[in-house]
């Protein structure tokens, strides 16, 4: 196994790729202006109170909105949702056209279909190289069991196939 300096952001970039995240589109709406990103940096952070975090680029044209609006919701992609992932990871691209969307409990777009989703206030946010890390107190939450989730995994889109069905609605 080759060893690489932490600093060639290539190297950096391609072993972190081996970790295997979920991927979320955070939503926000800002005087009914709807905006969202495409998240792979999400966790739990507490179960007491039930925080979750997510880290978003310091150069984002989302992440102001969120910041001023207050609060937003995670929407956790469901597998065959690749088409939204990428889209809300383009820039330039009105990401919400052709969308109808129901509206979170906090007054964020929720995208349909998805996995599950986390609606949530801003609590803090803490600035970490070149990007913000933010913290979210949830509000409100579901999720749908019968879909399972989209992942990313060394660059490209997974899934995880069938789950046995002792582990649905776990």
């Amino acid at each position: 196994m080759q060893s690489f300096p932490a600093t060639d952001a290539q190297a950096f970039r391609r072993v972190l790729g081996h970790f295997c995240t979920g991927v979320t589109v955070i939503t926000t709406s800002l005087h009914g202006d709807p905006a969202g990103f495409t998240c792979q940096a999400f966790s739990t952070l507490s179960l007491d109170p039930p925080l979750v975090l997510f880290c978003v680029s310091t150069a984002s044209t989302t992440w102001p909105k969120i910041r001023d609006a207050g609060f937003f919701c995670v929407n956790v992609l469901a597998a065959g949702q690749e088409d939204l992932g990428r889209r809300f990871a383009r820039r330039g691209c009105r990401r919400f056209d052709g969308m109808v969307n129901a509206e979170s409990p906090g007054g964020a777009p929720m995208i349909s279909g998805a996995a599950a989703w986390i609606d949530c206030t801003l609590e803090d946010r803490h600035e970490a190289g070149d990007h913000n890390i933010v913290i979210g107190k949830a509000r409100h939450l579901s999720t749908d069991t019968a879909k399972e989730p989209l992942l990313f995994f060394r660059g490209e889109w997974a899934t995880l196939g069938p789950l046995p069905d002792r582990a649905v609605g776990r």
